[in-house]
């Protein structure tokens, strides 16, 4: 069963929910352990705020620091997205059974044959004549 009410869940979308996050962490997968200063050269926000967006990823859980002398390295760790995945799995099977209902139901032509079907019937009404602009009818 999906918990509704997790605080990881929370904090690991709510750390994803930042585009500049989502790219710090794209980072670290593709390069191991990497300086705060490193990982932060190619965006175009100060250090600080760097700093800040890794105080979040470290508060859900996602990110690991280490400090070696005046050095502080960052590390992924992927496993708090474990859960998060699991929820939108829940969903995605939802959805794919909904839209794979919706296909068959558009792929099957035995709707479009019956002729004594009421949407059909509704299809070949004369359309409605409008009124004429003028002065409007009095009762």
């Amino acid at each position: 069963m999906v918990n509704f009410q997790s605080p990881v869940l929370d904090r690991t979308f709510a750390a994803l929910a930042d585009p500049t996050r989502r790219a710090l962490l794209a980072r670290l997968d593709e390069q191991g352990g990497v300086s705060v200063s490193d990982l932060a050269r190619p965006f175009p926000v100060s250090l600080p705020a760097i700093m800040k967006h890794l105080d979040v990823l470290s508060d859900a859980g996602l990110v690991t620091r280490k400090k070696v002398g005046r050095t502080v390295t960052c590390q992924l760790k992927a496993e708090p997205m474990e859960q998060a995945m699991n929820w939108l799995a829940k969903y995605e099977r939802y959805w794919t059974e909904q839209l794979d209902r919706l296909a068959a139901f558009v792929e099957d032509d035995s709707w479009q044959a019956n002729p004594a079907s009421p949407s059909s019937a509704a299809s070949k009404r004369r359309p409605k004549r409008s009124t004429k602009p003028g002065p409007s009818r009095k009762k």
